[in-house]
């Protein structure tokens, strides 16, 4: 194998040529389903080109790296001994590259959000950014559990709670009130809603934190004769309002989370008193990364969203 020697400020380094990537890349992927096959359908290319490029790389370095049979394929114990170090160069670029794009603005914007306000508020205007922004792609990913910025690759958090996180730049987003909601087919029939104690005939709708709040609504309203804790119970806000927008129940709505079935009528609020949340959104960033293009990109984006009147809780 050729040696090529450069010269630096009088010093003198030879290094091994190294191999075409695209022959490393088909060496690795063939070694890891052991099957030039699979390997030519995860590359999109044909096996004939993976293997012209394994033999491409076999004759660079003057070594064999496969053992062929007739319904098989094997390391050899040259391949064994080279793809190690293969594999974690490749991966290497792969980090290095997605670094620099992050930099830049460029490359995956990994968002962690709460699966009801993924499902309910973000993801059906997530379609407006990739819009504006078509060199960032999104990963939404959904989970309840505090998150690890560095550890679990999270670019941006929307986080709901009081906003006094440590360590974290945390941007006010929805603040939110608290309503009972229910399909328009309970407002006729036999047990129409038209005053709070209406509600003893329908089945009340809980979420994890509900329970508490149905109590201080209907103390709000006087009616200490309804149980607040009878009912269906749910684990996520969104099965719970599924759950009311298919008319078998009421549930207590969040703004944030009802708003759009509200515009559109999909649910209707029966009755006037909301309660004030405690709590809000709030975009989460670490301060390290609060100032990348690709961040700030997204963090004005979700502030021009709550800012645009059509979708202001006033227009629900």
């Amino acid at each position: 194998m050729r040696k090529c020697a450069e010269s630096h400020a009088g010093v003198t380094v030879v290094f091994q040529i190294i191999p075409p990537l695209r022959a490393l890349r088909a060496f690795e992927a063939a070694a890891r389903h052991m099957s030039f096959t699979a390997a030519a359908a995860e590359l999109h290319l044909t096996q004939a080109a993976i293997s012209h490029q394994i033999k491409v790389l076999e004759e660079r370095l003057e070594i064999k790296l496969f053992r062929r049979f007739n319904r098989s394929l094997e390391l050899t114990e040259a391949g064994q001994m080279y793809l190690p170090a293969v594999r974690d160069a490749l991966t290497r670029l792969a980090q290095g590259t997605e670094r620099l794009l992050s930099q830049l603005g460029h490359g995956v914007l990994t968002v962690s959000v709460l699966p009801s306000f993924a499902s309910k508020w973000l993801v059906p205007r997530l379609w407006r950014f990739r819009d504006m922004h078509p060199e960032i792609d999104v990963r939404v990913s959904a989970f309840e559990w505090l998150v690890d910025f560095e550890k679990d690759g999270i670019d941006v958090a929307i986080r709901y709670g009081a906003g006094n996180w440590a360590g974290v730049r945390a941007d006010p987003l929805l603040t939110e009130d608290v309503f009972p909601v229910c399909s328009p087919a309970l407002l006729t029939g036999d047990h129409p809603l038209r005053k709070p104690s209406d509600l003893r005939f329908h089945t009340l709708l809980h979420d994890d934190f509900s329970r508490e709040d149905w109590k201080l609504w209907l103390l709000a309203v006087g009616n200490t004769s309804i149980d607040p804790s009878r009912g269906l119970s749910f684990s996520h806000t969104s099965m719970m309002l599924e759950a009311a927008l298919s008319g078998h129940g009421v549930a207590l709505g969040r703004t944030p989370l009802v708003q759009d079935d509200l515009i559109n009528g999909r649910l209707v609020k029966p009755f006037e008193l909301s309660l004030q949340g405690d709590y809000a959104y709030y975009v989460v960033t670490p301060e390290e990364q609060a100032h990348l293009p690709k961040v700030v990109a997204f963090r004005e984006w979700l502030m021009s969203e709550v800012a645009t009147p059509a979708q202001t809780t006033d227009a629900a």
